[in-house]
């Protein structure tokens, strides 16, 4: 789908464009979605795509709510969390007629290619829209879940780990000082790849994902025997979807007779600048994602696989459920002693 050339004005002068791209940001935010769009829109410039900004995730779509983006637009906001666009929870997006407006809003903007920046639920919305779109549909992994199968690693993982395991070294520092035990609660509604990596990179005495069921009595004999190895306070990091951490506190402090405090660490692993990692992937998946539309590589996603940049097919994607390596959950385990 060719444009008629138009002019596009950058740095005060009138270049031609050949195409017309389209980004988004749908989804809950994760640190490094600015810089995704960044690397986009400036790499797009480079080759002669002009580019449209949908704001507040598919909203935007169903609207026709959109911005030009250049150079200029996207200057300062590689250091900045959160996404410039916007972006919004949409159910609406799950009506196929509300699909169909998208594609409009693509079709009547001459949109020759999307990038859509989120997670799995951002996938299942492209998936939906590439199947009543001639627009050349790529996505790009930014979740602090780093649950999206086709990449070892999402955009802003790395922040949120940093973040959380910074808080949660300084509830250690308490949970020794008062001999109590902490539960620190994490997201992960469905997922515990935040939950996993935090707990072992803090030397959490117990680990909790949704992926794996629990039985109280068994923590509460890995408390004990924490206990008789001679340890006096005890951190225990959970993952959200686990089920009410609340009422698992009191559960514990009822059967060990010892003080539980619980520390919901919430939106605040969403947020704050992102580190040097979430920065570098955005910068790599951005790249790749401007190549694969100028090859007319339809219906794909980004990832980062042994270390490269690679693409993987959006409704596999989509579909396929990643595995979380257990095996980690028995490290954490023994190098809890």
């Amino acid at each position: 789908m060719f444009l008629s050339a138009s002019p596009h004005l950058e740095y005060g002068r009138v270049k031609d464009v050949l195409k017309r791209i389209g980004v988004v940001t749908s989804g809950g935010d994760a640190p490094g979605m600015n810089a995704a769009i960044r690397t986009v829109v400036r790499l797009a410039q480079t080759r002669h795509l002009e580019v449209l900004g949908f704001e507040r995730g598919w909203e935007g779509l169903m609207t026709n709510t959109f911005r030009p983006l250049g150079p200029r637009s996207v200057s300062g906001i590689i250091n900045q969390g959160g996404t410039m666009l916007r972006t919004s929870r949409c159910p609406e997006f799950k009506r196929r007629e509300s699909v169909l407006k998208a594609a409009e809003t693509l079709s009547k903007n001459n949109v020759y290619g999307l990038v859509v920046i989120g997670g799995n639920g951002s996938f299942n919305g492209a998936l939906e829209l590439n199947r009543e779109s001639d627009t050349t549909i790529i996505g790009v992994p930014a979740t602090i879940d780093n649950d999206v199968f086709g990449t070892d690693e999402t955009i802003g993982f790395d922040t949120a780990v940093n973040t959380a395991v910074s808080e949660t070294d300084k509830i250690r520092d308490t949970a020794m000082s008062h001999e109590r035990i902490f539960i620190v609660e994490v997201m992960g509604r469905t997922r515990g790849f935040l939950a996993l990596t935090v707990g072992l990179t803090v030397g959490s005495e117990i680990i909790l994902v949704p992926e794996v069921k629990y039985k109280t009595r068994e923590l509460v004999e890995s408390i004990y025997q924490s206990r008789r190895r001679g340890k006096k306070s005890n951190i225990i990091v959970a993952a959200e979807g686990v089920g009410d951490t609340r009422k698992l506190a009191q559960k514990i402090e009822k059967h060990t007779g010892s003080e539980v405090r619980l520390s919901v660490l919430g939106y605040a692993q969403r947020g704050g600048v992102p580190t040097a990692r979430s920065r570098y992937l955005a910068c790599l998946f951005g790249d790749k994602a401007v190549e694969l539309i100028l090859n007319e590589e339809r219906s794909k996603i980004v990832g980062l696989v042994d270390g490269k940049t690679d693409a993987v097919d959006l409704e596999e994607s989509a579909k396929t459920t990643k595995p979380l390596d257990l095996k980690l959950l028995q490290l954490a385990k023994e190098l809890a002693v």
